[in-house]
This record gives C-alpha cells, structure tokens and sequence, in this order.
C-alpha cells in the first residue's frame, strides 16, 4: 500500500510541477509580449471618424478622425490622396515630413501636410496624445498610403 500511495504523490507533484512550468513559460511569454505592443502602431493608433462628407466638388470629399497614440507610438510612413491638417489636441508628437525637417508640435498646434507627402506621426510624451486630423481627399481612393 506504500508504494502505490508514492506513485500517486509522486504522479500528483509531476503534473503540479508540469503545470506550474506551463504557467510561469506563459506570464513569461505574455510580459515579453506586453513591453514591444505598447510601441507597435497597429495597438497603439486608436482612430475615431467624425465625419465623412461630400465636399461640393465632383471628386472630392472632407473625412476627419480622431487619432489617439499611446506613448512612444508611431504611425508608419505613409501619405494620403489629398491634404491633411492635423490639429494637435493633447500630447507632444513629432511630425517628420519627406524633404523637411521634423518639427515638434503640443496641445493647440497645427500643422498642414500637402497631398501626397509621406510623413510619420510620433508621439514624443509620456502620456496618451491625441490629433484631429482633417483630411481633403479624392474620394474612391484609400485614404491612407503606406511608403516604404
């Protein structure tokens, strides 16, 4: 009777030992992931439209969004089919826009990008910031091109 109770404590402290290896590979693996998405664009870019509307004009239309970037995000290189102004609502970003030199824009600053002008969007502060960004494009076309 002594030798089967050991096999079974012995079975029980495997798979315990196996499961809270499965575990801590798993908080591991999941802190690992944490640190990287909180810079990956495609987590860290949160856009609210407001508005899409014909503009008058036979081929062009107004859309204007909300875009939240959380610290230290940055939206790819990329460029739109019309004009963008972005107006800078909270936070500290630094726009770098081909054939410029960048320039850091705060709370109530705005900034206007011509159309097809790659540029990269970073927000340079420690806290969530957010622009409105309105756009002048040709309908029909995606609004956002991304540049390599």
């Amino acid at each position: 009777m002594s030798r089967f109770n050991t096999l079974k404590t012995v079975g029980f402290l495997s798979t315990a030992l196996a499961a809270a290896l499965s575990l801590s590979a798993f908080v591991g693996m999941a802190q690992a992931q944490e640190t990287p998405a909180a810079k990956n664009w495609q987590t860290g870019l949160h856009r609210t439209d407001l508005v899409k509307r014909d503009l008058g004009v036979s081929d062009r239309e107004v859309i204007q969004v909300r875009v939240d970037f959380e610290p230290g995000v940055a939206a790819p290189k990329h460029s739109h089919p019309g004009v963008e102004v972005a107006y800078v609502i909270s936070g500290t970003f630094q726009y770098e826009l081909e054939g410029q030199p960048a320039v850091t824009l705060k709370a109530g600053d705005s900034l206007y990008i011509p159309e097809g002008t790659a540029h990269i969007a970073t927000n340079i502060g420690t806290t969530t910031g957010s622009e409105l960004a309105t756009y002048i494009v040709k309908k029909g076309e995606p609004l956002v091109n991304l540049q390599k």
